[in-house]
């Protein structure tokens, strides 16, 4: 698997940590992430949830669970309606690999703004149940990858197929190997990866909540078809060709490229909720707060035990990543959590490539919404009304944390810390 790859797979994964070191780990936690079936994991969580409130184990796996099934409403909603991926870096959390659909039911756009508010609800929920979790719970639960997943195709079972490390390896275009040579994809969850999963929670929360902020319908209807070309939607019948001419890939057909171009000049979107547009501001900050504390808790640490992000004392390469965190990438990252905070707080300004003696407001972007076009924020004219003097970050900034981390790629990095 590619480092760039699996940190993408890795990102939609639920990693679900969790056990007290000084008790049992709860019956209904092994039934979660071993079920086989939706109704027996379902069945599972409600126990753990019922739990929840006295028992930090049952808290977090809970929390864990919530996550999980959060994936599964945006994986179940869109193969309803026969989504096809664009397998592109550029639409990650579409890459998703939902299996085909061949009788896939109609779409409006209604019901996709509920399938992301379905999506970002639980999300919520998830982040609400870790979040109850004590800061000294002594977690620790091992995990294997390829016994816990998700139901992908509706059908009600959770087959081989559908597990984390199937998923990773369709995202990574088979790159994980199932024979004897196979990276071992057991990791032990600790305390630390519950700030971990917390803040992917809370990072997923504000692209949807993003999404949700505007009213995006002349997208969907111009161009959607690119992603349900059998969902019925307006401009189907005109543009969607024969499947033999449809190509898999968003560059790997004319009509592809042609609907990835409409997608990009219809990001006109006036706004209708604007409190989701400043929740975004709010859930990115909370990530970032999150990942504070998970490295105060990773540094904390004296074991090395299969660690899924270990800090600069655990030695030795990650199966997943083939990378070593060294004090340096450490450092570098809560730099960029301080760069990030500054610049999402209106402490510091985002230059634009155009524009001299003044940067964009980004804490004002979010706080202040107007119509988002994309275009035109890319060429200067979308922006404008957020521009103000101040201190401006610079490419030596951002090139001077780039550099901490060498040979990795700070993209790589920054998948896998969050």
């Amino acid at each position: 698997m590619t480092r760039i790859a699996s940190l993408l797979a890795s990102a939609f994964i639920v990693l679900v940590p969790l056990s007290s070191a000084s008790a049992a780990m709860p019956e209904a936690a092994t039934a979660l992430f071993e079920a086989r079936t939706v109704a027996a994991r379902d069945g599972a969580l409600s126990t753990l949830e019922a739990a929840a409130p006295k028992d930090p184990a049952s808290a977090y796996a809970a929390g864990a669970g919530e996550f999980f099934t959060a994936l599964e409403l945006l994986a179940s909603g869109l193969h309803r309606h026969g989504f096809e991926s664009p397998q592109s870096f550029m639409l990650p959390l579409m890459r998703l690999p939902v299996p085909a659909n061949p009788n896939p039911e109609p779409l409006t756009y209604e019901e996709f703004r509920a399938i992301l508010v379905a999506f970002r609800d639980r999300l919520a929920k998830s982040a609400t149940t870790l979040g109850s979790v004590p800061a000294d719970a002594d977690i620790g639960m091992v995990i294997d990858l390829t016994h816990v997943g998700i139901d992908l195709n509706e059908d009600g079972t959770i087959a081989p197929d559908e597990s984390m490390a199937a998923i990773m390896a369709a995202l990574s275009r088979g790159g994980i190997s199932q024979g004897d040579t196979a990276p071992a994809l057991t990791f032990r969850f600790d305390r630390a990866d519950g700030y971990w999963l917390q803040g992917y929670a809370e990072f997923l929360m504000a692209q949807a909540d993003f999404w949700l902020a505007h009213d995006f319908k002349g997208t969907f209807d111009g161009s959607f078809h690119m992603l349900f070309p059998r969902a019925k939607l307006p401009l189907q019948d005109i543009l969607v060709p024969p499947p033999s001419e449809m190509g898999s890939s968003i560059f790997s057909s004319e009509w592809r490229i042609a609907d990835f171009i409409s997608m990009v000049h219809l990001v006109n979107w006036p706004v209708v909720e604007p409190e989701r547009r400043k929740a975004a501001r709010q859930e990115l900050l909370e990530m970032i707060r999150l990942s504070r504390e998970d490295w105060k808790a990773i540094r904390a640490e004296t074991d090395n035990d299969r660690e899924w992000l270990p800090g600069p004392q655990q030695k030795g390469e990650n199966p997943l990543t083939g990378l070593e965190v060294g004090e340096e990438q450490v450092q570098a990252w809560l730099a960029t959590l301080t760069m990030a905070e500054d610049l999402l707080e209106g402490r510091a300004l985002l230059p634009h490539f155009r524009i001299t003696g003044k940067g964009i407001n980004m804490k004002r972007f979010f706080d202040e919404p107007k119509p988002f076009d994309l275009v035109l924020s890319i060429t200067g004219p979308g922006i404008a009304p957020y521009l103000e003097s101040g201190k401006i970050l610079t490419t030596e900034d951002f090139d001077q944390i780039q550099r901490e981390f060498a040979g990795g790629g700070f993209l790589t990095f920054a998948l896998w810390f969050n």
